[in-house]
């Protein structure tokens, strides 16, 4: 029988998690308006926002109706925009535009190396998904993990806990066995509606969200470079998150 509250799986949200990926999310979606002729403009202001709704066309579609925009596009209209943004995205990832954030390829590792399962639940898409991590890790990115649960293939996205709770189902693992590590409120209340411990590493949108629930809050996930700063939570007792500490988090 498993033991409860053994870690076994850590779950990474990806926009905002992983890497800092929203000023080349809000870069294409602005070059994507200028293409289709839309004299729109997403500001930073505006688009940190715009990201209390996740999903990209999801976002599009609450600006089309929140802010009485011209023109009123269809259905139709936002699904071929949003792909030519999705295009321009993993364009601009592929020159190099995002990396990875301090310490998540290193906790990646050592997960692989100590037999705990490591997946991703986001609510973008596999094809952002493929584009980051072709261009941050290389070919071959998707044997690091167990589970990629992204994009539109739950009813619900986040905050809803649908991406996890299909991640968690994919994987065959208790819930009392898993950490997701997240950035945003949205991401945090997915992963508790899932039943999942969660470790915030705030993103520059999220900096001041309420993470009332979260096991830990640090500012990074820290490597020999960036040292890790608990915000709130159990002390490290180390540089950087480690798999004990992820382990600790279960336990409180």
């Amino acid at each position: 029988m498993t033991e409860a509250n053994s870690l076994q799986a850590i779950l990474f949200d990806v926009d905002g998690t992983i890497a800092e990926t929203e000023q080349a999310h809000r870069a294409a979606f602005n070059r994507a308006f200028i293409e289709f002729g839309i004299l729109w403009n997403w500001n930073d202001k505006l688009y940190g926002e715009l990201l209390s709704v996740t999903g990209g066309k999801e976002r599009i579609g609450y600006f089309v109706d929140a802010y009485d925009t011209v023109p009123k596009l269809s259905p139709g209209d936002i699904v071929s925009l949003h792909k030519r943004k999705t295009e321009i995205f993993a364009g601009a990832v592929a020159e190099g535009a995002v990396g990875l954030r301090p310490g998540v390829e290193r906790l990646w590792r050592l997960a692989r190396e100590a037999n705990i399962k490591v997946g991703i639940a986001t609510t973008t898409s596999k094809a952002n998904v493929a584009a980051l991590l072709s261009a941050t890790i290389g070919e071959g990115w998707e044997l690091i993990f167990d589970v990629v649960a992204a994009g539109d293939i739950v009813p619900e996205k986040k905050p809803a806990p649908d991406i996890y709770l299909l991640a968690l189902e994919r994987l065959g693992i208790d819930a009392r066995n898993v950490v997701a590590i997240e950035d945003s409120d949205n991401g945090l209340r997915s992963a508790l509606g899932a039943e999942i411990a969660t470790l915030i590493t705030p993103s520059s949108y999220t900096l001041g969200q309420d993470f009332t629930g979260a096991s830990a809050v640090v500012d990074t996930l820290g490597d020999q470079a960036v040292a890790t700063k608990v915000i709130s939570g159990p002390e490290l007792g180390a540089r950087f998150v480690d798999l004990d500490y992820l382990s600790r988090l279960l336990a409180d």
